[in-house]
């Protein structure tokens, strides 16, 4: 489909209708798709490329995909042209101008072959492009070569975008290769990012998600798990984690570290992000959504049934409906006077009768009880995220084992963007006990930590003070053992 197509900086593609072309993912010129194109280059932009451009033919992981080998696509480097012919070319820029050149074959459907295609980089669905075999040839050539000038040259070429795609891209090999170690998955994508990636990043550069093509960290992760190079499960409800990654995926051994990252400070970088693991707490923000039952005193102010609301926006929106409805109650405007719509939507069946009249603050907390009760939480530098319910706090525990020894246990750390195996390893060099990871019983994909004795003063420390998490967000800090008292 055209809208999804990326047109490069050096303009469209000449493509005619029944041309033989072929699909490319960003950053990687190897085909992933051989198509038709179903239009010409001068229909697609008459059309405002809208509607369908390309009819596939053969795609990955498809059922011809199985036939074969059922290999992964290789990682090739976009074409760069050769400094040589890029000098004569600078020549002949003038004349290129005047009279346009097209490398495509002037009878597409006598001429088409496999062996006609090449690749651009383009974006997830990125431009089909057709080439001459011989050029291909002659630019893959120093696509090979480490020459630091010429990939300064085809860096600056590239979009803003495209070089933020490709920023993201070393970061997330680098990451994987010289930070994350099989012990720590599953691992939380928001450490990932934060404390694996972020270090990775080339000194006056930024990670910035938004300014990339994908726009979510997710989508980005969705599409290096297409590429079967890790898998990502959500092991909490809105919470994703990496569960598995294939060391011995061709891209991750083929990656080599960038200049001025040696192994050694990689190393270094490891220890001390073990150490002293920056966390921001995260933003969390009560919402509310508009059920069925409220939906009659919502819509004069334009909402619907579903419509998401913060507390303060649910307070004008009542005030403004008083108001235009004049509800006060003259006598006393501490209260309001009860309609027919604030009868159905705010009062009991045996309440309806008898009440006549809300006091300001009744009527309000009568309405936010009535509303779907929803939540966003924002992790640092990632989208917000809205979940249904009120987010449940950090449960602490304290449990009674054999030989009447206690364990703490801690559950939903997830659900703040920590991580349970660095909390429980945090804990364990600090109080010198035991600490485990295990599934909380009854569910499939939670997991708890659990760690010998009762250690609810070192966890109050470390979510208080270091972590900076809300009290309000933490249950079961009143089990502390009391001081002065021997164990």
């Amino acid at each position: 489909m055209l809208p999804g197509v990326i047109v490069p900086p050096s303009g469209f593609p000449q493509v005619e209708r029944g041309m033989l072309c072929a699909v490319t993912l960003l950053g990687n010129r190897a085909p992933v798709a051989v198509t038709v194109a179903t239009m010409s280059t001068a229909e697609m932009l008459a059309a405002g490329m809208k509607g369908k451009g390309f009819a596939v033919l053969h795609t990955y992981m498809d059922h011809l995909w199985e036939y074969g080998d059922k290999s992964y696509p290789p990682t090739l480097a976009p074409l760069v042209t050769d400094p040589a012919e890029k000098e004569s070319a600078d020549d002949e820029e003038e004349v290129e101008e005047k009279e346009p050149v097209s490398s495509f074959p002037t009878d597409p459907l006598q001429h088409a072959d496999i062996g006609d295609l090449s690749l651009k980089e383009q974006d997830s669905c990125a431009i089909p492009m057709g080439k001459e075999e011989h050029n291909e040839n002659k630019a893959a050539e120093p696509a090979e070569d480490d020459n630091t000038e010429v990939q300064q040259e085809a860096e600056d070429s590239r979009t803003p975008q495209e070089q933020m795609d490709a920023l993201f891209s070393q970061c997330f090999f680098h990451a994987l290769k010289c930070k994350v170690k099989k012990s720590d998955l599953p691992l939380l994508t928001s450490t990932f990012l934060r404390s694996h990636m972020f270090p990775c990043c080339p000194a006056g550069q930024q990670l910035d998600i938004k300014k990339s093509s994908y726009k979510k960290f997710s989508k980005f992760l969705q599409c290096m798990q297409h590429q079967k190079i890790l898998q990502v499960k959500e092991l909490s409800k809105g919470v994703e984690s990496i569960v598995e990654v294939d060391w011995k995926h061709p891209d991750i051994k083929a990656f080599t570290v960038p200049e001025g990252f040696s192994s050694a400070s990689a190393a270094q970088d490891c220890k001390s992000e073990d150490k002293e693991e920056v966390y921001r707490a995260p933003e969390i923000i009560p919402l509310y959504g508009v059920s069925a039952k409220m939906v009659s005193l919502f819509q004069e102010s334009g909402h619907k049934k579903g419509s998401i609301l913060s507390s303060s926006e649910v307070r004008n929106i009542i005030i403004n409906y008083v108001k235009t409805n004049e509800l006060v109650d003259e006598a006393n405007k501490n209260f309001v006077k009860v309609n027919a719509i604030l009868c159905d939507c705010l009062l009991d069946k045996s309440e309806q009768d008898e009440i006549s009249n809300l006091k300001w603050d009744d009527l309000l907390s009568r309405c936010l009880e009535r509303l779907q009760p929803l939540h966003q939480v924002t992790f640092f530098g990632q989208e917000p995220i809205v979940r249904k319910g009120k987010i449940e706090p950090i449960d602490i525990t304290i449990a009674q084992r054999s030989s009447n020894k206690k364990v703490t246990i801690i559950k939903n750390l997830e659900l703040y963007g920590l991580d349970p195996q660095s909390v429980a390893n945090i804990l364990q060099q600090r109080v010198q006990a035991s600490a485990t990871i295990a599934p909380v019983p009854g569910t499939k994909d939670r997991v708890q930590v659990q760690i010998q004795g009762n250690q609810i003063h070192h966890l109050a420390k470390m979510l208080l003070e270091e972590y900076q998490l809300p009290r309000k967000y933490i249950q079961g800090l009143e089990k502390a053992p009391k001081l002065g008292r021997k164990k």
